[in-house]
């Protein structure tokens, strides 16, 4: 408590410049660029994982297998946070993570014969650059762009985790949004993510009152979790094994969810923790597979495994009993038919 009452002052002084930054973005004094295509963006008001990945791959499914779009006509557009390279880059088959980032590999290894999935840490030009190149391009999901005011999207999507509100929150150095709560104001719907997936009708209306002291009164509230499927093999091949002994290995922003999922699932021994999109090395990959026990698996989140299975051989991937564990979006109770309505009703041009 001290720590904060002596951090907050610093807190206003960083509240108060992101809200002249936000002013000059309103006022248009501060160039924005605004496409004639459908942009929606996806983000959130603090630092760390809030389920923007699932959420894309949940729009991605929604507009791909709904029969509201064609093959290609949809985009997603990252920084591409971690990556070795520099400006915009479409992803292809010789890329990895060090070349387009952890989630955008993970996403074009799902979605790359129906989606484009492109980078770019300037993400006007980057727009422009692929509407030059690729003009069919109708949709473009821009994956943590709340705070990125020099694109104007169609709709903006605000992200906030169940056990890390930002109502709770403070600004840098006392806390860990980016910018003031009143920030929320943008958003055009909040989905509040990793929700117990019983959480009562009472819980659910006390945290959208709390957003809208900060949001607009008519801005929709949704809530959802996260729903994990089977342990898939890193080698993507056989079938499901069951697993009882586990050890957890994460690079998230927030792995508490993931490891309370896991540890009610399987036997965990431990959970090696280490930074959100965390470069992994052969040499710490050794030292993690050397301190497995007998009848023992290494369990890993699907971002994490697009990277650790870069560092194995053909004949580990098969061989080592290394698995991922897929992770959805999952509206609560009627939540899910009132947000699909919602995103279908998003202004989307034809060309």
């Amino acid at each position: 408590m001290a720590a904060l009452l002596l951090l907050l002052p610093f807190s206003r002084i960083y509240g108060l410049i992101t809200d002249i930054r936000n002013w000059l973005y309103d006022r248009d004094l501060y160039a924005v660029y605004k496409s004639d295509r459908c942009v929606i963006a996806v983000g959130n008001l603090t630092v760390g994982g809030t389920g923007k990945t699932p959420m894309i791959e949940y729009l991605i499914k929604r507009y791909q297998f709904t029969g509201r779009a064609v093959p290609l006509e949809t985009a997603t557009l990252s920084r591409g946070y971690g990556r070795h390279t520099k400006g915009f880059r479409i992803a292809s088959k010789q890329d990895s993570a060090s070349t387009i980032g952890d989630e955008p590999l993970q996403l074009f290894r799902k979605f790359n014969q129906t989606v484009r999935i492109c980078v770019g840490e300037r993400r006007a030009e980057a727009i422009q650059k692929l509407l030059a190149s690729y003009p069919e391009t109708n949709r473009i999901l821009l994956d943590d762009a709340f705070q990125h005011r020099a694109v104007k999207p169609q709709f903006n999507l605000l992200l906030t985790d169940y056990n890390r509100p930002f109502y709770t929150d403070h600004p840098f150095p006392a806390g860990r949004l980016r910018e003031r709560r009143h920030g929320a104001r943008r958003a055009d719907a909040v989905v509040v993510t990793k929700c117990p997936l019983t959480l009562s009708d009472i819980e659910q209306n006390r945290i959208r009152e709390s957003i809208r002291v900060y949001a607009r009164s008519e801005t929709p509230v949704f809530f959802a979790g996260l729903q994990y499927s089977f342990p898939v093999p890193f080698s993507g091949l056989g079938v499901f094994a069951n697993l009882d002994r586990v050890m957890l290995v994460s690079g998230l922003g927030n792995a508490d969810p993931l490891e309370q999922y896991v540890s009610r699932t399987f036997r965990m021994r431990t959970h090696h923790r280490f930074a959100d999109h965390y470069a992994y090395s052969r040499s710490e990959l050794d030292q993690l597979l050397a301190a497995l026990q007998p009848g023992e698996s290494l369990l890993t989140t699907e971002k994490d495994w697009v990277k650790l299975s870069a560092l194995l051989k053909p004949d580990e991937l098969n061989r080592l009993p290394l698995y991922y564990l897929p992770v959805e979006m999952a509206f609560l109770d009627n939540s899910k038919t009132e947000f699909d309505r919602l995103v279908d009703e998003i202004p989307f041009k034809k060309r």
